[in-house]
Formats: C-alpha cells, structure tokens, sequence
C-alpha cells in the first residue's frame, strides 16, 4: 500500500507540474478544481480498491505482454500528461475561443461522472489489471456484476467520457487533439484486450454473448 501512495503522490504532482508550468499561470482556478477533483478519485480509490488490485496495479508484472506495455504507455502519455500539456500552452497563448463557464463546470461534471463510471468498474472487478494478463495466480475469472452487465469493458468507456471531457473543463479546444489521439489507442486496445480474454479467459465467450457491448450499449 505505501508504495501506491507514494506512486499516487508522484502521479499527481507531474500531473500538476504537466498542466500549470506550460501555462506559466498558477492563478488558474479551473485548473485547480481538475487537480482537486482528481486527488479526490485518487484517496477515493486507495481507500475503497482491494488491497490485492492496488498491488497488481502499482507493478509491471513480469508477465505483462510488452506491446500491450508499449500501448498502454502510449494512451497514458496522450490522455495525461500530453493533454495537460496542450491545455497549459493553450491557457498561456490564448489558441482556444474563449469557452463558456457554464460549459466548463458541466465538463467537469461529465468528467466527474466518467472516472466515477471507472472507479465503480474497479470496485467491481478485482482483476482490473493496469496491464492485459491472465491473473491465474489470483483466480482470475469473469466479472458480470454492477456496470460488468451493462457493456464488457466499463473501466474504459468511463475513462473515455472523463478524458474527452477534461480540455473543455479547462477551457481549451485544442486539449481534444491529444485526446482523440489516446482515446484511439484506447478502443484499439479494448479490441485487443477482448479477444485475448476470449482466447484465454474460461467463460469469456459466453460472457460476450450475454453482454454484447464492449463500450457503448447498441454502438459497439
């Protein structure tokens, strides 16, 4: 557990270090209620996760696959600190039209709602590894239950609706580039991730006929 928390610790202060030292303003309101909100979902989760997920979450297991590694850094550096990026120079060089406050706060609400979709999705499943691997060693098996029967893969369609949401909380359009780049790697591997857990995964397959939406119910 330490070592989450000082890994939770580290996470949030490059994050901070990500969005206000390129907009070179430390007077940004918005930018601070991102921050506080994140924080939050941060002890929220050390406090309600199982120990046993905290753990698989805070390793790069030995058997983790390494393209999935190279994917999953890959959609972090878009969705996080690349995000965050962007919205810092575009706070401090005025790229963006201004976008309404109104706008900003339900963006933040959306935001708000989506990584509250994801933490409900980890709550539930306590195999929700940070990288794609049969967990044989902590029983792994499917995970029907809460948003698990609704769509297969909850954890990222939460995240999604979070991340897409964040550039507009902070006032910058062009924030949504990065984003759209890392939700895309996102879907390509919840492809990916679906048929390796039916090719390996007992019970799977039935599972995806049960529920047959991995992201957005009648989508996809």
């Amino acid at each position: 557990m330490l070592r989450a928390v000082v890994a939770t610790v580290l996470l949030i202060l490059f994050l901070g270090a990500a969005l206000l030292l390129p907009a070179g303003d430390l007077h940004w309101p918005m930018a601070w209620v991102f921050l506080v909100a994140y924080t939050a979902f941060a002890i929220v989760a050390l406090l309600v996760l199982d120990p046993e997920l905290i753990a698989e979450r805070s390793r790069r297991p030995p058997d983790a696959k390494r393209s999935d590694v190279v994917m999953s850094s890959a959609f972090f550096v878009f969705l996080y600190p690349g995000t965050l990026v962007v919205c810092g120079l575009d706070r401090r060089f005025g790229w963006s039209p201004p976008i309404d406050a109104v706008a900003q706060w339900l963006a933040l609400a959306v935001f708000l709602s989506g990584y509250g979709f994801s933490l409900w999705a980890m709550r539930c499943n306590r195999f929700f590894s940070t990288f794609l691997r049969i967990q044989r060693e902590r029983g792994h098996q499917v995970i029907d239950s809460g948003p698990y029967a609704m769509v297969r893969h909850p954890g990222y369609a939460g995240a999604i609706v979070a991340h897409l949401a964040v550039p507009i909380a902070l006032g910058s359009l062009w924030g949504l580039a990065p984003v759209v780049v890392g939700v895309a790697l996102l879907v390509v591997r919840t492809a990916w991730e679906d048929r390796t857990l039916a090719d390996e995964l007992p019970g799977y397959r039935d599972y995806t006929l049960r529920v047959p939406w991995r992201l957005m119910p009648y989508v996809w």
